[in-house]
C-alpha cells in the first residue's frame, strides 16, 4: 500500500476505484506528512493503509461516513457532512484556483465530462476574477 504514495511526485495511486478502474491524483505536502506519521504509528502496514476495525479488510463508504458525523459532531459542526462534500470540495478549490476542467476531470477519475460537471459550481469568487474583455482591449 505504502508503495502507492509517491513523494517524489506528490500523487496517490488509486485503484479499483467505483468504475473498476485505477487513477493518480495529486496529494498535498501536508496530507503526505499526516500519513507519514499514521503510516509509522500503525506498524508501516502493508496491505491496507486503512483497515476496518471490524474485519481489517478495507473501509466500505457507510464506515467512512461514520467517522465523518462523529467527528463533525465532536467538532461541533451542525452541518450534515459526507466524503462526497470533500470530493466536491476538491473539485471546487481546483477550478476557483485555475485549473482546466479537463485536469479535474482526471483527477476525480471521470471518464465523462458531464460527470464532472455536476460537481463544479460556479464560486462568486471566480465570477468577480474575471476581466471584461473590454478592459483587456484597452490595455493592449
Amino acid at each position: 500500500m505504502y508503495e502507492d504514495i509517491s513523494r517524489k511526485s506528490h500523487s496517490i495511486h488509486i485503484r479499483n476505484t467505483k468504475n473498476r478502474m485505477d487513477r493518480y491524483t495529486i496529494l498535498a505536502d501536508r496530507t503526505l506528512d499526516i500519513l507519514t506519521e499514521y503510516w509509522f504509528k500503525c506498524g508501516k502496514p502493508r496491505n491496507i493503509l486503512f483497515p476496518s476495525q471490524a474485519t481489517g479488510k478495507y473501509l466500505d463508504i457507510s464506515a467512512v461516513n461514520q467517522v465523518l458525523r462523529k467527528s463533525t459532531e465532536r467538532a461541533g459542526i451542525a452541518k450534515h457532512v459526507t466524503s462526497h462534500a470533500f470530493r466536491h470540495s476538491f473539485a471546487s478549490h481546483l477550478l476557483e484556483s485555475g485549473c482546466d476542467i479537463k485536469y479535474i476531470q482526471a483527477l476525480l477519475g471521470h471518464l465523462d465530462p458531464k460527470s464532472t460537471e455536476i460537481y463544479l459550481h460556479v464560486s462568486n469568487k471566480t465570477l468577480l476574477g474575471i476581466r471584461s474583455p473590454f478592459d483587456v482591449q484597452e490595455d493592449s
